[in-house]
């Protein structure tokens, strides 16, 4: 699998400076890391959806459209699948390959280069929908 998804990165960085009235690819990347992160989220609930409802192949094809979609937003965030890889193997040593690393000890590991403190992480499209939604 690592294979494809390299594959599909490779294929993702040379489709970003295309024409994006031809390129699906090159549209996300002009319109941004937010529509990147939406298209992101809505592959995402697609999949919970149809895996609730036990519909095999629609969670194939979905899960397919994920990928894709994360990998987009991989590269406009500046993240190789090699630092994924190379995070993946750090959680196998410590908890094994089916665990997902406790959120306790993510915080006593040596922390990434921070962003700079004015940089805050927006909440894309989430405050404006629930908005909607309350009486």
């Amino acid at each position: 699998m690592a294979d494809s998804l390299d594959r599909l990165y490779s294929a993702v960085l040379a489709a970003r400076d295309l024409d994006p009235a031809t390129s699906r690819t090159a549209r996300l990347f002009q319109r941004g890391p937010a529509k990147m992160a939406k298209k992101l989220a809505e592959e995402a609930i697609e999949v919970v959806i149809d895996a609730v409802n036990g519909k095999t192949d629609a969670v194939i094809r979905e899960s397919a459209d994920l990928l894709y979609n994360l990998t987009v937003l991989w590269v406009s965030a500046g993240v190789r699948p090699e630092d994924v890889w190379a995070e993946m193997r750090r959680r196998e040593t410590e908890l094994g390959i089916a665990e997902k690393l406790p959120k306790s000890r993510l915080k006593s590991r040596p922390a990434a280069p921070a962003a700079p403190q004015d940089a805050e992480r927006p909440i894309v499209a989430l405050a404006a929908h629930r908005a909607r939604k309350r009486p």
